[in-house]
Parts: C-alpha cells; structure tokens; sequence
C-alpha cells in the first residue's frame, strides 16, 4: 500500500528511473539476493516501505515472523544501502513503536520510555530496530538515512484479507459483506472505546517524498493527521458508508490494544507540511477502490 502511493506520486510529479521489485521478484529477507540487486541497480534513494504487517489477531498468532521476517527485510535493505553508496534512505517505521501508556499525543521523544504493548510488541521492536540502526550509520558513518512513523494508515492497496488486515480495512469489508449478506447485526473486536488516527495512505506518500527533499536529520518524525477518533465513530462512519442497516455488537472478550495512539504532528508541520485527505473522504475513496478491486472478484 505505503509502496504503491510512493510510485504513483513519483510518477505523477515526473521521476524517472523509478526501480521496484514485487515480492516474486525479490525476496527482501534473502540478503544474498538484496546485495545482488543494490549492485547491479546502484539505487541513489531508497524508501523502505516493504514489512510483513497485520493486525491484532495476526500480529497475536505470529510473534516469531513478525520479529525475524521484519528484522531481516531491513537490515539486508539498509547494511545494503550503506554497502553500495546509496545517496539518501528513508526508513518507515510505526506508531507502535511508541510506549503502550505514552503521554498524548505522543511526541518523538516519548520512544523507549516505556513499555510497549504487548500485542504487537514483536513487531515494535523490529522496527525500533531498523530505526536504531539506520541512526547508528548516520553516527558511525555520517550516512544521510532519515526514518519517519506513520500513524495508521489506509487507502489503495490495503490488506483487506479477513485473517490479516488492519482495523480501517477489516471493517469496510466486514459491513460491506454484512450488507451483501443482508445480516441483522455485526460483532466487532473489543470494546470500540479505543481512540485510533488514520492517514490516507496518499497524504503519507506526499509528507514522505516532502522529507527526502527536505529533511537530513537522524532524529525521528512523525507523520500522521493530528486527530483521532473511537473505533466505535469509525465503525458507524463505515456503516453509513457502505450502507449497512443492522445492529453492531461489540465481544469485549477480544483484545483492544492500546488505549489511544494519536500522534504529535507538530515538529513536521513546523517543516511546512500537512495532511490534504479528510477522514471522511478517505473512507469513500477507500471503499470504492475496495469495490473496484475486491469485491467483484469475491
């Protein structure tokens, strides 16, 4: 998703040479294949979008491949960059990396000053880890590698697998299979007291490629919308959206996850940038790309 936005944006504004690989293509955790390809292609910038991610449930029933699949994709990505001369790296990490209990809106200080929560803890670390060291090659080698956090994202190309996907995804299929399905009622995950941030995975791409013209510093930025709302506001927008008419059931036996994760945004808009998408639009741009492309074919 955060990888298909980049391109479309980079061809938009003009780029050429645009160089990528599908996951058929290039394996980014074989690390004899990674060196292999950083030196035939001597890429100049590289934006390191590729992770294996997921939501609760997956990130809860898949710990070990969500620490070593992650650790590997991105240390072969940036010991390679270092190793053929790459000009300029951008690293994306998460908002999860940030404390469970973290002081709100969490600003870029607050990492590693606090636990973590523990249902996507695996996958937290490994991307505290690709922040960590792309800030060790800037130190030890004066390597321009910049990471940035984005809060959670959705848009084109989302995950809308029912075993994998994140909260914005799950639920336009959920309500819209239970409109399809003429269903009364809808159980959803948790309690929807949660407060979540959602970013139109475009706006991401612009506040990305606004930094790598911009921005050469090793410290952290965040980058997300600046508000958040309850799982459960978002799960009735949804609703409306895809015009579901039947009763929403919340199972407090599953997990919530951290209470509230909204972003500081303000050292990035201090820099000159801001969202474009509102909420409301995203969604309606989201569930029509889901329809165009998901669910004819299901």
């Amino acid at each position: 998703m955060v990888g298909g936005a980049c391109l479309r944006l980079l061809q938009e504004r003009g780029f050429g040479n645009l160089l990528t690989r599908t996951h058929a293509e290039l394996d980014l955790s074989d690390t004899a294949a990674v060196n292999a390809f950083f030196e035939q292609n001597r890429p100049q910038i590289v934006i390191d979008a590729a992770a294996k991610v997921g939501g609760i449930g997956a990130n809860s029933r898949y710990p070990v491949e969500f620490l070593t699949e992650n650790l590997a994709i991105q240390n072969n990505v940036i010991n390679a960059s270092h190793r053929y001369g790459v000009e300029k790296l951008l690293f994306l990490g998460s908002s999860c990396i940030y404390p469970k209990f973290a002081p709100q809106p969490i600003r870029e200080e607050s990492l590693l000053t606090g636990i973590l929560e523990p249902t996507n803890e695996p996958y937290a670390l490994a991307k505290i880890c690709g922040i960590k060291l792309c800030q060790a090659y800037h130190r030890q080698y004066g390597a321009n590698f910049i990471s940035v956090m984005p809060t959670n994202l959705y848009g084109p190309l989302d995950n809308y697998d029912p075993e994998t996907s994140h909260v914005m995804a799950a639920l336009i299929r959920r309500f819209h299979e239970a409109r399809m399905g003429h269903a009364e009622s809808i159980t959803l995950w948790g309690t929807g007291t949660p407060l979540r941030e959602f970013l139109y995975v475009d706006d991401l791409a612009r506040a990305c490629l606004f930094l790598l013209e911009s921005y050469n510093e090793p410290e952290i930025v965040n980058i997300g919308c600046g508000e958040d709302l309850s799982i459960a506001a978002l799960a009735n927008k949804i609703k409306a959206m895809t015009g579901f008419r039947g009763e929403i059931h919340w199972d407090s036996s599953k997990p919530d996850g951290t209470p509230r994760k909204l972003l500081d945004i303000s050292k990035i808009k201090a820099l000159g940038w801001k969202p474009q998408v509102p909420l409301e639009k995203g969604i309606e741009l989201a569930y029509r790309w889901f329809l165009d492309a998901i669910a004819k074919g299901a």
